[in-house]
């Protein structure tokens, strides 16, 4: 089903699919050698949501084919991620943003400094599945986590504030897997706002969306993907209308911004992809960028 304007999802619908997905993808790459994402919740979050194509193939640990390639990918995209939050923490940052933090776990299961805050931001229904889970997993977060229940759509800054955000603190944001999923007017006002909200040293990183003809290409380049049983087609979930070029625009605000070659990270993450689709690679070496704000 296509996406429309102010449309909601559950965890085994729509875009709340995707990140069910995502989450079996880390509960797999814990059986790959090596294991790049170290998530013991994964596997719980598929189980509880019972959606059984999911189910099954983590119970089976079916590490062929398509299951085995989206393991591999999540897992080093899991691991950028992870080693952009150590690297924030370390320079001192104790206030994390994870926009879309679907059944994102890091509040759990990362070594947070004494101190830190984790606002995962997500859809109400997302949250309350998450919740759930960790719940029954009688699981304890390392640092304080501050779920933010509210669309990305909609007046997400004030929502963030309202929870105890402090524009004033510097702050790590995280972007990942998510700005696909925005058409791009949504896109540049989110950046609008982050920009906003930033204090001097905070950190920032993205996964970028596609632009105008790159889903298309990526369909034809990974028909098996686009047309994985039960599985949301890309061209249903992502939007790759005109957006403006993120990384020059934070640059001319005081950001400095690096591009991120994930097909690089991940020989050194000792999980090379291989041989891939060109476009594929082109996202893996074009859409991730971190970026610190020096003014």
């Amino acid at each position: 089903m296509a996406r429309t304007d102010g449309d909601t999802w559950d965890i085994v619908t729509s875009v709340g699919y995707t990140a069910l997905a995502v989450a079996a993808a880390r509960a797999l790459d814990a059986k790959l050698d090596p294991p790049l994402a170290h998530d013991e919740y994964a596997e719980k979050f598929v189980a509880a949501a019972g959606e059984p194509q999911l189910a099954q193939a983590v119970a089976a640990g079916d590490i062929s084919g398509l299951a085995g390639a989206n393991a591999s990918w999540v897992g080093v995209r899991t691991r950028f991620f992870d080693n952009f939050f150590a690297d924030a923490a370390g320079a001192g940052v104790r206030q994390v943003v994870i926009l879309a933090a679907g059944l994102d776990a890091r509040a759990y299961r990362l070594p947070w400094p004494t101190g830190t805050t984790v606002f995962e931001v997500d859809q109400p229904r997302v949250l309350e599945f998450k919740d759930q889970v960790l719940a029954g997993a009688e699981a304890g977060p390392a640092a304080g986590r501050v779920p933010v229940a509210v669309d990305l759509r909609d007046d997400w800054p004030n929502a963030l504030v309202g929870a105890g955000f402090d524009p004033e603190q510097a702050t790590a944001w995280a972007l990942e897997g998510l700005l696909p999923y925005l058409p791009g007017v949504a896109q540049d006002a989110l950046f609008e706002k982050l920009h906003e909200l930033s204090a001097p040293g905070s950190r920032i990183a993205a996964e970028l969306g596609p632009l105008p003809g790159e889903i298309a290409q990526f369909e034809r380049d990974m028909p098996s993907h686009a047309d994985s049983p039960g599985q949301p087609k890309v061209s249903e979930l992502w939007y790759d209308d005109p957006r403006r070029d993120t990384t020059s625009w934070l640059a001319e605000r005081g950001w400095t911004v690096a591009g991120i070659d994930l097909v690089e990270a991940a020989v050194g993450y000792g999980r090379p992809f291989g041989e891939i689709p060109r476009s594929f690679e082109t996202l893996l070496r074009t859409k991730f960028f971190t970026a610190t704000r020096t003014s």
